[in-house]
């Protein structure tokens, strides 16, 4: 197919099975074509929208025959907001695919045999099962079809989600089944409010507007976080937002704000400022209880996130008598968890917030063999660091989606401790790190664990030994 034929229009294509990020696979003319919200069996009409050397991507058109495997969506913004791309496959099948993609990552990536590998650990909710959301204000709603066809003068803003690959389209959310009540009341209330009293929703293109985000947090104690994002300053209207806020929903435990005038929506160098309650909110796994800021990193599945660090504290096998590192600690959930089991845990962590939030958490759980270390861990991680705060005998990390730096691998490698509990929510750069890490160590076992129901995203356990 040459370019012109990016457009062209295929009729009658079988879909063969499930592919990467989402995507369902079909072949046409020898070529691999990845086409979304399809399952394997459909027949659909579709129309070439991108064209690669390797490969095509498909967009339906119509559906000629649906799989009976094709399940409805529960989501009215299903398609179109990005989230929850696999909600027309059975729960069984997104399963059977996320242990697929992290077992064919380890096998093609990461270049090791097959190993021991435990099914997937299913998530108990597939529904609500997110403790954190952001919302974004728009003055520029997504729009459908019909919308743009007909003559009605629309209201146009909105508070929802982007719509993927259109920066300054947001679609304005009915209802979100990713997050437990009372977020979507807290959502179209404010929303509802905002309108009543013309206040002006920001626009993404250009940077002007008075409402930007609003992020809700809550807990499996039951504690409620509101942060609500400002572009400017304005005391009066600000006030009235947050009151109106506090005195429709009195379980919110914390009611924060920022005012963000910077280009990207990212609070990480912002000032949030307390409103009304406590500054954190606290989450509670076993007999441990966290304090979580408005900063602090937490799993958004808390109860797979149980599952996640019991498998970890279990491979790691402790007797008592380990120093273990916690790499990207975060707010020391793993290395609080474990500590207790542990002789010394050290744990770092970028983000100087986040590490004053693990030390708090050891505080508030009177933990006392706990370290925390806040900087770049490529640069910290070496021998002196080694020889002053002692040789690691277990080593788990959980870096973000980018995988680990090719310096913190190396110093893995001198360190050599016995085991290493890699965690990763992306198969494919845990298996390239693997790959770089079987010069001293085989991977035992592994254990997926799916903490997003719907997408197809998976985390992966993996227990890596000395060789």
């Amino acid at each position: 197919m040459s370019r012109k034929n990016k457009n062209q229009i295929i009729e009658n294509v079988e879909i063969i099975d499930v592919g990467a990020e989402g995507k369902a696979i079909a072949r046409i003319n020898n070529k691999v074509v990845f086409v979304p919200y399809v399952v394997p069996g459909d027949i659909v009409n579709i129309r070439l929208v991108k064209k690669k050397k390797n490969y095509f991507e498909g967009k339906v058109i119509e559906f000629v025959k649906k799989s009976e495997n094709h399940l409805d969506a529960c989501c009215e913004h299903y398609g179109i907001c990005g989230g929850c791309k696999w909600q027309h496959l059975s729960y069984e099948d997104q399963l059977k695919n996320k242990q697929k993609q992290v077992i064919d990552s380890l096998e093609r990536i990461g270049k090791i045999k097959p190993v021991q590998t435990h099914s997937i650990l299913a998530s108990e909710k597939t529904e609500f099962y997110r403790n954190k959301l952001e919302f974004t204000f728009s003055n520029r709603r997504w729009l459908s079809k019909d919308e743009i066809d007909s003559q009605d003068e629309l209201n146009r803003n909105a508070l929802g989600f982007h719509v993927p690959g259109m920066f300054d389209k947001v679609v304005d959310i009915k209802k979100c089944y990713l997050q437990d009540d009372p977020s979507n009341a807290i959502r179209l209330e404010l929303k509802k409010y905002a309108l009543e009293n013309d206040l002006s929703f920001f626009d993404l293109r250009k940077h002007e507007g008075f409402l930007r985000n609003v992020i809700i947090r809550n807990s499996s104690a039951d504690e409620l976080m509101v942060i609500v994002v400002f572009y400017y300053e304005d005391e009066k209207k600000r006030e009235s937002v947050l009151n109106h806020l506090k005195n429709s929903f009195p379980e919110i435990n914390s009611l924060m704000y920022a005012i963000n005038e910077k280009a990207n929506d990212s609070l990480a160098d912002q000032e949030v400022k307390l409103f009304s309650g406590n500054d954190h909110i606290i989450e509670q796994m076993e007999d441990l209880k966290f304090k979580l800021g408005p900063k602090s990193f937490y799993q958004t599945n808390s109860k797979q996130a149980y599952q996640l660090y019991k498998t970890s504290r279990e491979y790691a096998g402790l007797t008592g008598n380990e120093i273990v590192y916690d790499l990207y600690t975060g707010t020391g959930t793993i290395a609080n968890f474990i500590a207790h089991k542990a002789k010394k845990v050290i744990g770092i962590e970028y983000i100087k917030e986040a590490i004053e939030d693990a030390k708090v958490n050891s505080s508030i759980n009177e933990i006392k063999n706990t370290k925390f270390f806040a900087g770049d861990i490529k640069d910290m991680l070496n021998v002196d660091f080694f020889k002053k705060y002692g040789s690691p005998d277990v080593i788990i990390t959980d870096p973000p989606r980018a995988g680990m730096h090719k310096n913190v691998i190396k110093s893995i490698l001198y360190a050599a401790p016995e085991k290493l509990v890699y965690i990763s929510c992306n198969p494919a750069t845990q298996a390239r790190d693997i790959e770089l890490l079987s010069e001293k160590y085989n991977v035992v076992k592994i254990q997926p664990v799916d903490m997003f129901p719907h997408t197809h995203h998976v985390e992966n356990v993996a227990l890596l030994k000395i060789s």
